[in-house]
């Protein structure tokens, strides 16, 4: 070949290239020969989810905040990991609770609240029976990526959507059966998105950072209509009501947290199990993990976040997700581990249990600290008029007048306690408690007076964890707490009538609990 005959990079763009391997056939004949012979698809559809009208009745009050405007709530794209693999997809949490779906069978889908006129709305109220308080304010519509024919070339050859690469995507009948929701194919979303906006009649919120794509689609008819001053606020603002919505959960949510718990307690008693063999790893953290993550997948979607397995000194790193370490026995082994369950719902519980099934002293007096500041705060929470930040600062009292009957603050507990001073917090630097539910930290979004300065209500689900964290190379601690981190982990529900729910009680707490507990599950 002469140099003129070389091809260049330029005859081939790069985003064409990772198709060369596939050896993928082109012919009419073939194409003709794979979309015949295929059995005829199933007549029923699929039954009314438990989570539709839950999910309308969430639509309904976030429409009721923003009435006349096109709201719009993106699943979300795939997301490379390398190369042409992509990250299991797991939806955008306000689209999973304004629609009910979970899973991952709905990427690149966006659902979008169409504002109602005056008499629609009337309209669409008469027909439902609804009273004129709840006329309602928006048509929602979910746009979608429905399966292709088995003549088309998507079928066969598309990796990412086809139906021999990734299975049978729902139809726009199944979708709308199961959501109770009007289905549209996503192609149609640009001119459902552009309707009424440049002339002004309509204005839209995109839920930020969902999808690029879908973001861009906005910002472009904004700019066309004049109408990007204020934008980034404009969105916001629908994010932080997105946030708010799930302060509290409805009846629904709270039998999925209550799924996800039990699925995760059942994790914990296969960690105690996996214990010998983690013992005997040179990565025994990574054990601990793995017994973990197999049954989030078994008994749901998979993990809520990465596991924390810290046995020993690692485990004075908050937020250690490495899980590299060895189990040695002697140790204790803090374990921060949630099931998601397929509706995207996910537990969060800590236990810090001894490897050889009993504590040392040592041990035992920073756990019964910890236990004990759990147990103020659990209290707290259940008395009338009780704030969020409250939590915190009855757990706070504890461990501060801990530390100080230790000696190792450079005052008394009261000292401490007082906003200019805080020393205990050397040993608990992250916060008690935090809402639950979708996300791990649930409702980040939300207003300081909605969440840290609100009163609890019912139907919130929210931590309680405080700890002690006493690293090995800290010299302010006593020798014989050195290395020693505890953290004691509960998922916690306000009942109707006001009091609290331990959700994760089933799993021992107390020192002599946890013993006995492992050694019923050690034989």
């Amino acid at each position: 070949m002469t140099e003129s005959q070389t091809p260049t990079p330029e005859e081939q763009p790069l985003t064409e290239r990772g198709s060369n391997r596939s050896q993928r056939p082109t012919s009419q004949a073939f194409r003709t020969f794979i979309a015949d012979g295929w059995g005829s698809r199933p007549d029923a559809l699929p039954e009314r989810s438990p989570a539709a009208d839950h999910a309308a009745a969430r639509r309904a009050a976030l429409g009721r905040l923003f009435p006349g405007e096109r709201l719009v709530v993106p699943a979300g794209q795939l997301v490379t990991r390398n190369n042409d693999n992509d990250y299991r997809f797991r939806p955008h949490s306000a689209f999973a609770h304004l629609t009910g779906l979970g899973t991952d069978q709905e990427p690149d889908a966006v659902l979008v609240l169409h504002p109602l006129g005056e008499d629609d709305g009337a309209a669409t109220s008469a027909a439902g029976g609804a009273s004129p308080d709840d006329t309602p304010t928006h048509e929602a519509v979910l746009y979608f990526r429905p399966r292709a024919g088995r003549d088309t070339e998507e079928f066969y050859a598309d990796s990412r959507y086809g139906e021999l690469w990734v299975g049978v995507r729902p139809s726009l009948e199944e979708i709308s059966a199961l959501t109770g929701l009007r289905a549209e194919h996503v192609d149609s979303l640009a001119d459902a998105l552009a309707k009424d906006v440049g002339a002004g009649q309509v204005r839209v919120r995109v839920v930020p950072q969902a999808d690029a794509a879908v973001e861009a689609q906005v910002a472009t008819l904004r700019a066309q209509a004049g109408l990007s001053e204020g934008a980034a606020d404009s969105d916001a603002a629908l994010a932080e009501a997105l946030s708010e919505l799930r302060l509290r959960k409805d009846t629904y949510e709270i039998g999925e947290v209550r799924a996800a718990v039990a699925a995760t307690a059942k994790g914990f008693e296969d960690i105690v199990r996996s214990l010998p063999r983690a013992v005997d790893h040179p990565r025994g953290e990574r054990v601990i993990e793995g017994v973990f993550g197999a049954r989030a997948r078994e008994e749901g979607n998979g993990l809520g976040y990465d596991t924390i397995a810290a046995a020993g000194n690692h485990a004075n790193t908050l937020h250690w997700i490495r899980n590299d370490g060895a189990v040695r026995a002697g140790q204790l082994v803090l374990v921060d581990a949630g099931v998601e369950v397929d509706s995207l719902y996910t537990a969060d519980v800590t236990r810090t249990i001894p490897v050889d099934g009993t504590f040392t002293e040592a041990q035992r007096r920073v756990y019964q600290a910890v236990l004990d500041a759990a147990d103020a705060s659990f209290a707290r929470a259940g008395q009338p008029g009780v704030k969020f930040r409250d939590l915190h600062a009855a757990a706070m009292e504890v461990l501060a007048a801990r530390l100080a009957e230790w000696g190792m603050l450079p005052g008394t507990a009261e000292e401490s306690l007082d906003p200019e001073g805080q020393y205990h917090r050397r040993w608990m630097v992250h916060g008690t408690s935090h809402h639950l539910g979708l996300d791990v930290h649930d409702c980040a979004q939300a207003r300081r007076e909605m969440y840290l300065d609100a009163d609890l209500e019912p139907g919130m689900i929210f931590t309680i964890e405080p700890g002690l964290y006493f690293r090995e190379d800290d010299l302010k601690v006593p020798e014989e707490l050195r290395g020693i981190a505890v953290r004691i982990e509960d998922d916690i529900l306000v009942r109707e009538d006001g009091s609290v729910e331990n959700l994760s009680a089933a799993l021992p707490r107390t020192p002599d609990d946890v013993e006995a507990w492992m050694a019923r599950l050690r034989g």
